[in-house]
């Protein structure tokens, strides 16, 4: 195409500024287009204008239109000169930064949660049943959290306004929580009720559970916006990256968090609370409102007013259920096989998060119960503290090598998309892209013949000379494993995950359990990168290309995740059955030694990563399918020469 007419083209379409002076003297050289060369000049104008995926600054002007012969199919929304635009990673931390201080909200009420209140004198059988809201509300708040948050119009985002008042909500709750015996006692013995008394008591317990609930409500709502946020703003060929970001930081919260638990809180910070849980619900507090800011002020989300409006029709609760069916009637494949595999996933490892401190734990008491065998409750209690401060550690150990495996399985896992070429990129902190001649930022694309992954790109960030950029390419190429992609990887981690579990057959001292739950960190880190980063990935690609046709997407990250939500909570609440069946079953007294349960728990868990492992190689494997629909696109293009 002629300069003069291909700068004419953008013009009209995306309204860029020209010169006066140029204007004047622009003498147009018409040539007829050929039907490639108009269908990737119609993906790019459609793509900068329109697409989340990008810059989310809008350009000026109206949106460029698409002729019907247009369209394109699912994996040919990218074809052209010019592709997605790449973000830095600076970009991707501080994207993802806010799940940090998620993660620490989890660990505070998983790991401090129950002492807390059976503190309050709530009894072993109510907590479980409390603790069956966090799987519940899940499987209900986050899909209405993302269908509310995908119809959302607010001047300020689709996804921020959930996140900001998510975390508000959390942080109340997490306050409100860790003061109920101040805030019953006082309101209650202003009104004459004595602080000692059963009636103040179970006033007390209520308090709490009403706390717990919505606790759990607002997590999830955090949770919800947070995981879309993400999709929404990291490109496709950067989803693996943002979710191993994510996954980074998710382990970092996970260590903080258990390292707490080795620290007399109260004694270094004794202005936060003199309780345990105080201290630690505050520092939640600063650490998920001071993340979640951060994010949400760093990060530009595309203007969603831009968008059109839904019907006024699907915004009610019944429309949120006749969405929800809809949308999971008609998933991609490759996202149902996902959620497939992830409900068989979390069956396994459910077990393994709540109980494994308890399955160290025995085997920590059991040569002290055989030995002692006329312990006193109180002496029963005292080596119980002492097991559960042993099962602590291992769960340190865990999240440690969950946290070095976020780190460097990116650096061996073969990437689905490579990194953009360094002759398109600069240290902005929003782009990884630089300015082109006629006044636009090129994204860069999907397919560069690089051999530095976009994973290791967003850990190493390629420097601005080719010649050093193509030295750092093959050093790190070395490293990578020519075979093992990320479904492969999650494949291996499940069934690595059921070796572990079959081992605790053999395992019968607590240094042998503690290296166990240490190898089966690699098998979490997998967990928390791979199937977020499958899924992104799809969602990424099908909303780009509804946005290239001139539609919109309906599912759109929100519900989607909240399926994929949906599908992680419910065999959680099975698991749970399944359990205490088992417990019903193998359980035997607190003091007596030799109590397997357990291990029959976690074994059973084992089972599930077994079905999980073969519903992962039922995945597509989207490397080989995006290079093969690459070749026959470029076949179709050199045949296509004549003129439109």
């Amino acid at each position: 195409m002629a300069p003069g007419l291909q700068d004419k083209t953008l013009s009209k379409k995306l309204s860029y500024h020209r010169p006066e002076a140029d204007e004047d003297n622009y003498t147009e050289q018409p040539r007829r287009l050929s039907k490639a060369e108009a269908r990737n000049k119609a993906s790019l104008d459609l793509l900068n204008e329109n697409s989340p995926l990008l810059s989310p600054q809008r350009l000026g002007g109206d949106s460029g239109s698409i002729d019907s012969d247009n369209s394109v199919d699912e994996l040919d929304f990218l074809d052209g000169e010019e592709k997605e635009e790449s973000k830095s990673v600076w970009y991707l931390f501080v994207l993802t930064l806010s799940i940090g201080g998620l993660q620490i909200a989890w660990a505070t009420e998983i790991s401090n949660g129950s002492p807390y209140l059976l503190s309050l004198g709530m009894s072993k059988a109510l907590l479980a049943i409390v603790w069956i809201a966090g799987p519940l509300s899940g499987t209900i708040v986050q899909p209405y959290i993302g269908f509310r948050s995908d119809n959302c119009r607010n001047k300020f985002g689709k996804r921020k306004p959930f996140m900001v008042g998510g975390a508000a909500a959390t942080l109340i709750s997490f306050i409100a929580l860790a003061w109920t015996r101040e805030i019953v006692h006082g309101f209650l013995g202003f009104l004459g009720a004595d602080p000692e008394s059963q009636f103040v008591q179970v006033t007390s317990i209520c308090f709490a559970i009403g706390w717990v609930c919505l606790l759990d409500v607002a997590i999830n709502t955090v949770q919800a916006g947070i995981r879309a946020f993400i999709v929404d703003n990291a490109p496709t060929h950067q989803q693996e990256d943002a979710n191993a970001w994510a996954g980074v930081i998710v382990g970092i919260g996970n260590v903080l968090g258990y390292l707490s638990g080795y620290v007399d809180l109260p004694k270094i910070m004794p202005f936060f609370g003199n309780t345990q849980f105080k201290v630690l619900s505050v520092i939640t507090c600063i650490a998920l409102g001071g993340t979640v800011l951060i994010s949400c002020l760093c990060i530009r989300e595309r203007d969603p007013r831009h968008d059109p409006s839904p019907p006024t029709d699907q915004t009610g609760v019944l429309a949120f259920f006749k969405q929800i069916f809809r949308s999971a009637r008609r998933l991609s494949p490759q996202i149902r096989k996902v959620c497939e595999v992830q409900f068989f996933n979390w069956m396994g490892w459910f077990p393994f998060l709540f109980y494994i401190t308890t399955y160290i734990g025995q085997l920590h008491v059991n040569p002290i119960f055989k030995a002692n065998p006329d312990m006193s409750p109180k002496e029963i209690d005292e080596a119980w503290e002492s097991a559960t401060r042993v099962g602590s550690f291992a769960l340190l150990i865990f999240a440690i090598t969950s946290f070095t495996s976020n780190m460097l399985l990116p650096f061996f896992v073969v990437p689905t998309y490579r990194a953009p070429s360094p002759s398109k990129s600069l240290s902005s902190f929003h782009s990884s892209t630089s300015v082109h001649r006629n006044g636009h930022q090129p994204t860069t694309p999907r397919d560069t013949p690089l051999p530095m992954s976009a994973s290791m790109t967003s850990f190493f960030p390629p420097p601005p000379d080719e010649a050093s950029h193509s030295r750092l390419a093959r050093l790190l190429s070395l490293a990578q494993i020519p075979w093992l992609t990320l479904r492969r990887a999650w494949i291996l981690a499940h069934l690595l995950f059921a070796m572990c579990m079959a081992l605790t057959f053999f395992v019968t001292t607590p240094f042998a359990a503690t290296v166990l739950v240490g190898v089966v960190g690699l098998s979490w880190a997998l967990c928390l990168w791979a199937p977020f980063a499958l899924i992104s990935a799809e969602i990424s690609k099908r909303d780009a290309q509804a946005r290239k046709t001139g539609g919109t997407n309906d599912d759109q990250a929100g519900v989607v995740l909240g399926l994929h939500n949906v599908a992680t909570s419910a065999p959680q609440m099975l698991a749970t059955l399944v359990s205490s069946a088992i417990f019903r079953v193998a359980q035997k007294p607190r003091g007596e030694p030799g109590d397997d349960s357990v291990g029959w728990v976690l074994r059973f868990g084992g089972v599930a990563a077994l079905v999980a492992a073969y519903m992962t190689s039922r995945l597509r494997e989207e490397g080989a399918s995006e290079k093969a629909k690459g070749k026959e696109n470029g076949d179709a293009e050199r045949m296509d020469s004549e003129t439109v």
